[in-house]
């Protein structure tokens, strides 16, 4: 299969037809940089969904992977092995939840934390079902997740989903006081929404939210999958909005390209779980921890989080000097390396001339442009990249500036 064409003609025959890809075969990268089967090189703000932390082929991880490889793979969690107790103790450190459960991805991280906020109600012999989540909200695409999920795009087909979930809108706090109640098993909620468009949760709503679970003994679940561990130039985003969550799901820029996710516990929580209630075959396997420490020595030793923090305020700079170029740039929302653009039409034309400037962006809740650089982009990547964005607007739209 060497022709984009043919690999697009294998795909339409043989893989299940629920991803809208664009037309070209990226097979190898290098840096904040992919290139096509053509050798053609792209500038990637997307770091697969957020997901390439530390660039493309990073030579450390590179390493790490290789030599971990050939040592040992996977032995199930039957028994121990060296790593997954290194790697929990160092999340514990970072996050300030003293337990984790490891899984591959971050729609399992949810599945973890929901099952685990009912098991502790049932433990206290009395058990609570519901959960109260906030509209614009995304937290996976398998049941437990999708139930938790706003969008009705995700959800119509597969109902009925979990039953007893509540929706508030995101910045409705008399909302929110309403619909938590003693039968509240859980709130869950994205700091930053990812999914639903780069909404940063407000610092009154994170302490409605203690509030109320205070007040009803509702636990707190924090989704930091996608804005957690230093996307944000901060380890977490839930202590800016005044959140102390039970319970965390993180994922995506943890293993830095390799699968690996987990779900974070307080001891109270963690206490009410017993042997054989939830489990992975896969979820902490020794290639899996050894890419997460991997990127944990550089986000804490290696100065990554300071470095984001610092490439986040230029690329705010950058944006905002393009919102003033582009008046269907309605708004600029974001932290760090995570950066909405939200526009008054639909972005998909966005992402397309993009890509023909041989930039990579994506599109999200239809009309917002969405940035996820990896951490280790530079300020004259971003220069050069924001300098194709501003083309592909031109081309889009026809060269409509202020």
């Amino acid at each position: 299969m060497n022709t984009v064409t043919d690999v697009i003609s294998v795909e339409k025959e043989h893989l299940l037809q629920v991803y809208r890809r664009g037309s070209v075969v990226f097979d190898r990268g290098r840096g904040c940089r992919l290139f096509d089967t053509n050798g053609r090189g792209y500038l990637d703000l997307i770091s697969g969904v957020g997901v390439a932390s530390l660039g493309h082929a990073p030579p450390k991880l590179a390493a790490a992977v290789a030599d971990q490889a050939q040592r040992l793979v996977h032995t199930s969690n039957l028994f121990f092995h060296p790593l997954q107790g290194e790697l929990a103790s160092r999340l514990a450190t970072l996050s300030g939840l003293p337990r984790a459960f490891f899984c591959n991805s971050g729609t399992e991280a949810v599945e973890a934390t929901l099952k685990f906020a009912r098991r502790y109600w049932f433990a206290q012999g009395k058990p609570r079902s519901g959960f109260v989540a906030f509209e614009r909200s995304f937290h996976g695409r398998t049941m437990g997740a999708v139930s938790v999920t706003w969008d009705d795009h995700y959800r119509a087909p597969f109902q009925p989903l979990v039953p007893n979930v509540t929706f508030v809108p995101a910045d409705d706090v008399a909302a929110l006081r309403a619909a938590v109640t003693e039968h509240t098993a859980a709130i869950i909620v994205e700091p930053i929404q990812g999914e639903g468009g780069v909404w940063p949760i407000s610092r009154a709503m994170g302490a409605a939210i203690m509030d109320v679970a205070k007040a009803t003994g509702a636990l707190v679940i924090a989704d930091e999958v996608q804005c957690g561990l230093g996307r944000t130039g901060r380890a977490f985003y839930s202590p800016v909005i005044g959140l102390e969550p039970d319970l965390m799901a993180i994922g995506k820029s943890l293993g830095a390209g390799v699968p690996i996710a987990a779900a974070l516990f307080s001891e109270r929580v963690a206490a009410a779980a017993a042997f054989g209630d939830h489990g992975s075959t896969y979820g902490g396997n020794l290639l899996a921890c050894r890419a997460a420490l991997v990127f944990l020595d550089e986000l804490e030793s290696g100065g990554l989080m300071t470095h984001v923090a610092r490439v986040g305020e230029h690329l705010k700079t950058l944006l905002g000097r393009l919102q003033s170029r582009h008046p269907m740039i309605r708004e600029v929302r974001g932290e760090g390396l995570i950066w909405g653009l939200d526009l008054d039409r639909p972005a998909a034309p966005i992402v397309d001339a993009a890509i023909q400037q041989g930039l990579l962006v994506n599109r999200t809740a239809d009309t917002v442009v969405r940035l996820l650089p990896p951490y280790i982009i530079t300020n004259e990547e971003l220069d050069e990249a924001i300098g194709l964005l501003d083309a592909a607007f031109v081309a889009a739209f026809g060269g409509q500036q202020r």
